[in-house]
């Protein structure tokens, strides 16, 4: 047997996925099963195994793009060979920012849309992106005047040179010329030395500016993701979006399409294949039968911090600056945690995407370089993640320098006949919808389809009607609460799910229903509701992607053990199944997030 390292799942002879045997058990292999819920998605693409548009990648771009191509009328598919937002679109720094960053390549153009698309996430998706009050803290005045020009020009790094505030001061005023043409957030403000210790008391005493302007953050990018995948869904009965559902091979017939779960394989053909798999996109390709090389992507870690000083020390801000070595890092809070970023670090899509412990090291350091006076060791590291940019190939271009905007590669194939393919080279989470939309027209071209509708400002999911203040809010938690569904639990669904959180608590009062023993957080029948409506496949998708627990650091073996329960009844899971996914859990949650399940029992 063949052991499938990124699903931690066995392979026979046949390419079957199998369970592997628990070192506590005599069993041998048992084969996965699906539920009655958990594989529809699958069928769809077997009882009508053409679409017009095959997406191949479910990220943030796959899935915009999907939802646009949809909302025109198109028949779509995507499909996922991992969990939806699974790859480096979950590994992101949880920001939607305009790039001030990118001023200094001098990619005007990318850092205009950024701004734009960042102001209209804002309103299309209130319940994830919300405002972020951002400072820059400044330690010298002058320098780096000479050496940002050489910079630009290069794209090469070279000696590092700090930014000083008049740098800063010059960045700030073009971003916001830029902020200001497209939206009403504030303009940039600079504090003097007393100020700026006054406002955060705790930053390095040698500080002599900080600089404060407004971007944005996304708490829940998988859940975002999520929300405008079932919004293409129900745009258009033509499409069908499954996870787990990878592309293996190229064939004169069409693409073949392997489950993931089963390891079961049937041909698929589409007039357009997009290939949108990130940093993949040129492994994709060689699957396909066409080899290509225009990716070269970084590697970004993370950690975050159950902290609550440095939680404090934030006074609510995000903590945007440059570290000794030149590198643009990050401390933001998030809700009542702390995270921490991020590197930039030249890898391979075949590498493991892992937080290592020199980049550990590194993080203290930064945090150390900031707020000297706040000690923070690894104990309170409580979630570690990692993932490859998908950038293009850059040679001897400094890794900081890399462009973030994106292009389409476009060929036609002869196997199979007919069939265009586009990959996407590039791209990044503010400007997804931007993106997606330049690509679908791109589409509607090759079809020889007009646009119905445009994306710009259309509510997404859940963001529809959300509650915009803290009365609104809590009139919405009185109107949806109930003896049945206590207040504390309507406020977490509404935080979940945004205003979708009303269908979702109509379905517990139709279920029987208890909340967790080990966290107010879930309920059995919200489980069933995710098992049924948001194509769950295995335990770890709800801890990471359908939930913050991972995240915020509350997994438990008693969690595990009630939410193996829990998905046993709509997935089909036996007692072998149960313990494999508890088992499979743990270890990606250990190799990958450097999470060690503890037990609440003493």
């Amino acid at each position: 047997m063949e052991e499938d390292v990124r699903w931690g799942v066995t392979r026979n002879s046949l390419g079957v996925a199998v369970l592997g045997s628990r070192q506590t058990t005599s069993a041998a292999s048992v084969s996965f099963v699906p539920g009655p819920h958990s594989r529809d998605s699958v069928d769809l693409f077997k009882s009508r195994p053409h679409a017009q548009v095959l997406i191949v990648g479910g990220g943030i771009n796959g899935a915009g793009t999907f939802r646009d191509l949809a909302l025109q009328g198109a028949d779509v598919a995507l499909v996922e060979r991992g969990d939806f937002c699974s790859g480096a679109s979950g590994a992101s720094s949880h920001m939607i920012h305009g790039g001030i960053r990118y001023l200094e390549n001098g990619e005007f153009r990318l850092v205009a849309e950024s701004v734009h698309e960042r102001n209209d996430l804002l309103r299309t998706a209130p319940h994830y992106v919300k405002p972020l009050e951002t400072t820059i803290p400044i330690f010298t005045t002058f320098s780096g005047l000479l050496a940002a020009p050489l910079r630009l020009m290069t794209h090469r790094q070279g000696k590092t040179t700090e930014r000083g505030a008049v740098l800063i001061k010059l960045g700030l005023s073009i971003y916001d010329a830029f902020s200001r043409r497209r939206g009403s957030v504030p303009r940039h403000k600079f504090a003097r030395r007393t100020e700026a210790l006054r406002q955060m008391p705790l930053l390095n005493s040698t500080v002599r500016y900080a600089a404060t302007y407004f971007d944005a953050s996304v708490h829940n990018p998988e859940r975002l993701t999520l929300d405008v995948i079932r919004d293409g869904e129900a745009a258009n009965l033509h499409t069908r979006a499954s996870n787990y559902l990878s592309v293996v091979s190229s064939t004169p017939g069409g693409v073949a399409l392997r489950d993931e779960l089963t390891g079961e394989t049937f041909t698929f053909t589409a007039d357009v294949v997009l290939n949108m798999t990130g940093a993949g996109v040129d492994d994709t390709n060689a699957a396909m039968g066409a080899a290509s090389h225009y990716m070269g992507g970084t590697k970004g870690s993370h950690i975050v911090l159950d902290h609550p000083a440095l939680l404090e020390a934030c006074a609510g801000r995000e903590v945007f600056f440059e570290h000794t070595d030149g590198r643009i890092v990050l401390i933001y809070p998030i809700g009542d945690r702390v995270l921490v970023g991020t590197t930039d670090i030249d890898a391979g899509v075949d590498e493991d995407a892992v937080c290592t412990q020199a980049e550990v090291d590194y993080f203290l350091d930064l945090i150390a370089h900031v707020f000297p006076t706040i000690t923070v060791d690894r104990d309170s590291i409580v979630y570690t993640f990692s993932g490859v940019r998908p950038l293009p190939r850059h040679d001897d271009v400094d890794p900081g320098f890399v462009s973030r905007d994106y292009r389409l590669e476009r060929r036609e194939e002869q196997t199979p006949e007919g069939t265009t393919t586009i990959s996407l080279v590039g791209g990044k989470w503010t400007t997804f919808r931007a993106l997606s939309e330049r690509v679908t027209n791109e589409v509607l071209a090759l079809l020889q389809r007009k646009r119905r509708v445009s994306t710009a400002g259309l509510p997404i999911g859940g963001g529809n009607g959300y509650p915009a203040a803290g009365e609104a809010i809590e009139s919405w938690v009185e109107t949806n609460c109930g003896t049945d569904v206590p207040a504390d639990r309507a406020r977490i669904l509404l935080e979940r799910y945004g205003t979708r959180a009303e269908g979702v608590i109509a379905y517990l009062r139709t279920h029987q229903d208890r909340i967790f023993h080990s966290t107010r957080e879930l309920s059995t029948a919200e489980v069933q509701y995710m098992a049924e409506h948001e194509q769950v496949v295995h335990l770890v998708d709800v801890l990471i992607r359908r939930t913050a627990l991972a995240f915020r650091g509350l997994v438990t073996s008693e969690l595990l053990e009630e939410l193996a329960a829990a998905l046993a009844g709509p997935l089909s899971w036996d007692n072998v199944r149960k313990e494999y996914e508890i088992e499979h859990a743990q270890r990606i949650l250990r190799e990958r997030h450097g999470v060690l399940i503890q037990s609440l029992i003493a």
